[in-house]
């Protein structure tokens, strides 16, 4: 098996994604009060900050900042954790390695996962995050997307209400506007 190395960095700050293994999936989506339920489990017994957060149906992307004493793969094992087999319906795709070991998951077995090296990365990452519904199709605006950080972001006057601008109505024939 390949030697995975992962850079650890106390306290640091932390881009990840996670991938649902059926990639055509919307269960996190239609479980997203489990998962919200695991991340405020996990917090309360080991605090981090969110700096940002996006739900998609089939994966999510995370910027975390860690406390020093925290391992980044304790943190993302126990939420994803939350949605998994056992509380949801057995539908799940399982390969024959899995099924042959006995296992479940509904979650591919790596995840992508990248160390914020200064204010420059931090607020590319922090865009691409909310970016994603846009860049997915999912809405034609970041802020009608409901599972993501955006609205808080918002609020605390981070970004605009219209940040990204509007993803053109092809239809009207409306030009595109953009700040990214």
């Amino acid at each position: 098996m390949p030697d995975y190395r992962r850079h650890r960095l106390p306290g640091g700050t932390y881009f990840f994604t996670a991938n649902l293994l059926e990639r055509r999936s919307d269960l996190l989506t239609r479980h997203i009060a489990l998962l919200r339920a695991a991340v405020r489990a996990v917090r309360r017994a080991r605090p981090f900050h969110i700096d940002a957060w996006v739900v998609l149906p089939d994966h999510l992307h995370c910027i975390w900042t860690l406390p020093r004493t925290m391992p980044m793969i304790l943190l993302v094992g126990r939420p994803s954790k939350s949605v998994s087999p056992k509380r949801t319906r057995r539908q799940e795709y399982r390969s024959c390695v899995r099924r042959a070991n006995g296992e479940r998951g509904i979650w591919q077995r790596r995840f992508w996962e990248h160390t914020i090296r200064d204010e420059r990365d931090y607020a590319a990452h922090m865009d691409y995050v909310h970016i994603n519904p846009i860049k997915h199709g999912l809405v034609a605006r970041v802020i009608d997307w409901p599972y993501s950080t955006f609205h808080r972001d918002v609020d605390v006057g981070l970004y605009p209400k219209d940040w990204a601008g509007k993803v053109p109505d092809l239809q009207a024939g409306e030009p595109k506007e953009s700040k990214v």
